[in-house]
């Protein structure tokens, strides 16, 4: 009961509310169709028996039925040699085989009616099967299709990026030479001296002036030695 109770679960299951649950429709799917493949094999391998137990009742039933002629005939035997007794008792073993037949006919027909529920079921577990195997299928391509567009996407980001970098670069070379011509503006002119030269340049008047008056001074002294 536990395999045909499994294998109803799995034929009555809708599979895409299964995978919309699922966190990894892939792998869901992937178990789905391992639990659809092992339940057919057991059903099949549960029908192969049905069948060897019908055959061995078909052919229990063909023997009894056999052996009610027999009586029969019998019977028919005793009541022709004046036998009425002999007639009684055959046709009594007759009505206690066909009690046996009875059984076998209903046990008969009980196994056709299982072999006939087990060929349907099969067969819509067999296209349940089919189904889940075309899902399986669109869903790789689905998958592949994804996985290609997210690195056509990665790839178009990390090219929009270096593009924003190239442009920014070339911003940057542009300041550049903007700033190097206005420099270059101003190449040759005379610029204010800054403290620093301002002070140099007392410091060298005053030498100056010193090595002036030194001069004057030697100049000044030589006539009055002559």
């Amino acid at each position: 009961m536990g395999i045909f109770s499994r294998m109803t679960d799995i034929i009555n299951s809708n599979i895409n509310a299964l995978l919309d649950q699922a966190e990894d429709p892939q792998k869901m799917i992937r178990l789905i169709i391992q639990e659809m493949e092992d339940t057919l094999v057991e059903v099949r391998s549960s029908s192969a028996r049905v069948l060897a137990d019908r055959k061995t009742a078909a052919r229990k039933l063909e023997r009894v039925q056999a052996e009610a002629e027999s009586w029969e005939n019998k019977a028919r035997l005793a009541i022709s040699k004046g036998r009425e007794d002999l007639a009684r008792a055959a046709l009594q073993e007759k009505y206690a085989i066909e009690d046996e037949i009875a059984a076998i006919e209903t046990e008969l027909k009980a196994a056709d009616d299982h072999i006939t529920q087990l060929n349907d079921e099969i067969a819509q577990l067999q296209q349940k099967l089919t189904d889940a195997r075309a899902k399986q299928k669109a869903l790789t391509m689905r998958s592949r299709t994804v996985e290609s567009r997210i690195k056509v996407k990665r790839q178009m980001h990390r090219e929009q990026l270096d593009e924003a970098f190239n442009r920014f670069e070339h911003f940057e070379r542009r300041m550049d030479n903007l700033e190097s011509q206005l420099e270059s503006m101003d190449l040759g002119r005379d610029v204010s001296p800054d403290l620093a030269a301002e002070i140099d340049s007392l410091e060298e008047d005053e030498r100056v002036n010193g090595e002036l008056e030194r001069l004057k001074s030697e100049l000044g002294q030589r006539p009055n030695q002559e």
